[in-house]
């Protein structure tokens, strides 16, 4: 089992704040930079604006708040302590956010000046942040399925950078990589050996505390990880030997297809056996998510199974659209506004006879009211593929929904300042 929460084993709360701060201005810039461009982004995914607008959700967005969270969460949920981090945060911050806007710029700009200063930043990032948590991570006695899934994902985040180092490295210096092969796994190991594999090892731990629901199954605790990993690695290899393994991937692809379906079907199911009957904004947002997660793969499966099909660049794109602003996005959202508050009512915790309730730190009725933004986006989003000039309107709604974020999470930060300096006054 895992450890029990070891709350003076809290890092400050300036470590995990900064990440989850900064998310949602990637956010944003990914919806401006959808309304800018429009249907200019349909033309391919591999045009240059698309994989801005991909990087900027998943360098900006989803790595910046995953990293928060795996800083939180480790010392607190698991006892296992993240060297030195204030200086791991701050390098890793600094690093990722650099990095980021530097490889936009690239892929908008086509640069190759942007890609040589990029890649370096990018690799020293998340060395720092990998040694770091793997420290902690595989060298505690901590057990349980979240440290089972965490312990299989900072590998694959590894792998992941190790994989985008060299596409940046081609874009850079002009190197004949096979980019198309290096992009699909790059791609695999990002979205699901991180992305994946750490939300599902969260979601193990934050989902029955946050929601009240009965813990996940065993079975999926315990197998789902390494099946995903050992899954992913078989894929890689099937993937990297061509045409004559091609059967061989394609059966594994709809395995791990199946896979992500058990996670996200299982969470849906907890979620209807929930002790509390009350539907919160955070409750939709994970609901939100494991659905577009369900459409994401059964696109990505029919693209598998049917071979050559038309417009088949067009479902692709879709395919991202689901998984990155329907899926990822959601659940992160949800994860923000669950954590952010605790992390702020956990630091005010012995500083005040009587802190505020975490309900507190951010009106729900804020949050409702972006959610409502943020479905009005992915559908907005979703009709661009078919009607073009409604992916201005989707890329707007997006913005504003990942600019309410922010100001809700920095209206939590405010009070937790606020009543911070009232105390030690």
């Amino acid at each position: 089992m895992v450890a029990a929460m070891s709350f003076d084993q809290a890092p400050p709360i300036s470590v995990p704040l900064r990440f989850f701060l900064t998310a949602p201005l990637f956010g944003c810039a990914a919806g401006l930079l959808v309304a800018l461009l429009g249907g200019d982004l349909l033309a391919s995914r591999w045009s240059g604006p698309a994989l801005a607008a991909t990087h900027l959700l998943t360098l900006g967005f989803m790595l910046q708040a995953m990293v928060g969270a795996t800083l939180q969460v480790l010392p607190v949920a698991i006892g296992a302590n993240v060297w030195r981090p204030r200086a791991t945060a701050t390098i890793t911050h600094v690093g990722l956010t650099a990095g980021t806007l530097l490889l936009v710029g690239g892929f908008l700009l086509e640069l190759p000046l942007l890609f040589r200063i990029a890649a370096p930043l990018l690799v020293a990032a998340l060395a720092v942040f990998i040694l770091a948590v793997g420290r902690g991570l595989f060298g505690g006695p901590a057990r349980g399925n979240t440290v089972t899934a965490l312990r299989a994902a900072v590998p694959a985040l590894a792998v992941t950078g190790t994989i985008g180092a060299a596409l940046a490295v081609a874009f850079g210096w002009g190197n004949r990589w096979p980019l198309m092969l290096l992009t699909d796994l790059h791609a695999a190991w990002g979205l699901i050996g991180w992305g994946l594999l750490l939300l599902a090892g969260v979601s193990f731990l934050v989902v029955p505390m946050f929601q009240l629901t009965p813990p996940y199954r065993d079975w999926i605790g315990r197998q789902l990880p390494l099946g995903l990993a050992a899954l992913l690695l078989a894929w890689s290899l099937a993937a990297a030997a061509g045409e004559p393994a091609a059967a061989l991937r394609d059966a594994l692809s709809v395995l791990l297809g199946f896979a992500a379906i058990v996670f996200a079907a299982e969470t849906l199911r907890l979620q209807r056996l929930r002790r509390r009957k009350h539907i919160d904004a955070t409750f939709l947002f994970w609901r939100t998510a494991m659905l577009a997660l369900i459409a994401a793969v059964g696109l990505a499966l029919f693209l598998v199974l049917a071979g050559e099909v038309p417009n088949r660049s067009l479902i692709e794109i879709a395919v991202g659209l689901a998984l990155l602003a329907g899926f990822y996005v959601s659940v992160i959202t949800g994860m923000c506004y669950k954590i952010v508050p605790f992390v702020t009512w956990l630091h005010l915790q012995g500083r005040m006879a009587r802190p505020p309730n975490m309900n507190q730190f951010v009106a729900e009725a804020s949050v409702i009211r972006q959610l409502r933004v943020h479905w009005a986006a992915l559908a907005a989003l979703a009709a661009g593929l078919l009607f073009p000039p409604s992916l201005m309107i989707g890329g707007l709604l997006f913005a504003v929904s990942c600019a309410w974020l922010e100001l809700n999470l920095a209206g939590a930060a405010r009070l937790y300042g606020r009543l911070s300096r009232a105390a030690a006054a």
